[in-house]
């Protein structure tokens, strides 16, 4: 992904290959939590402070929009222990911060055969977790489920160590926008709640997320669902070599 120089020291890339570069200024460790704490914050530049609460931060404040109960933070548990032999990303148990993608990587055969079968670990892992999903069971179950049937397959939970987050996987409840920690809260009946799954196999990150229901859920949210299904659908069709990424914006808009 190509980003503006002036941006590249405050900003991540997404998970892409098994290769990072390093930013020319530090990042400090994206998350800060304490095992068992109801509150975690998420650090970054004075320059991105908004961006930060507007995607993270405020899933620790109360938010209501009248019709159901405000979105609360649970206790989170200690990060889960991945075996000695599976391979991790680089950032992993490293000081170095993740780094910037420098531009487009054309993968060979071996490498394009690798993104696929860890694409499809991750699919098969979103669609296990999605099974999950019903009133009463913790976030943290799940983050417990995927994280195994992951390390089972001799993978890499890819969240888990990014930056400092302590899962293995998102799940973002209702208002909580992406990139939610999941923790002691049990799910509602009306909920949705976005899965966000990302495996490392074989030195490639498959990933994937989708937003599932559940029990009842209110006309509101299930439109919300159905038309930004709608835009991933189209924004993918327009995708094809030379074209700019501008272009899947603007279908999306």
């Amino acid at each position: 992904m190509a980003v503006p120089s002036s941006l590249q020291p405050r900003l991540l890339s997404s998970f892409v290959g098994g290769r990072f570069v390093r930013s020319t200024q530090p990042v400090q460790r994206l998350f800060r939590f304490n095992p068992g704490s109801k509150h975690v914050s998420m650090q970054l530049s004075r320059s991105l402070s908004g961006l930060t609460d507007l995607l993270f931060n405020r899933r620790n404040e109360d938010v209501a929009d009248g019709k159901r109960k405000r979105l609360r933070p649970g206790k989170i548990s200690p990060c889960r222990p991945v075996p000695d032999h599976i391979l991790r990303p680089p950032y992993v148990g490293s000081r170095q911060p993740p780094g910037i993608a420098s531009g487009p990587e054309v993968h060979d055969e071996k490498g394009i055969e690798c993104m696929r079968a860890s694409g499809k670990l991750a699919a098969q892992v979103l669609e296990f977790a999605g099974t999950l999903v019903k009133p009463g069971i913790r976030t943290d179950e799940i983050d417990q489920a995927v994280h195994q049937m992951i390390i089972d397959n001799g993978a890499y939970p890819s969240p888990l160590g990014y930056g400092g987050f302590p899962k293995s996987v998102c799940t973002s409840v209702n208002e909580c926008i992406c990139h939610g920690i999941p923790d002691s809260r049990e799910l509602e009946d009306g909920d949705i709640i976005n899965i966000d799954v990302t495996v490392y196999l074989n030195g490639y990150h498959g990933d994937t997320s989708a937003t599932f229901f559940c029990g009842e859920v209110d006309e509101e949210a299930k439109t919300l669902v159905q038309v930004t299904k709608e835009c991933l659908d189209k924004a993918i069709s327009v995708c094809a070599p030379g074209v700019e990424f501008k272009k899947i914006g603007r279908t999306i808009k």
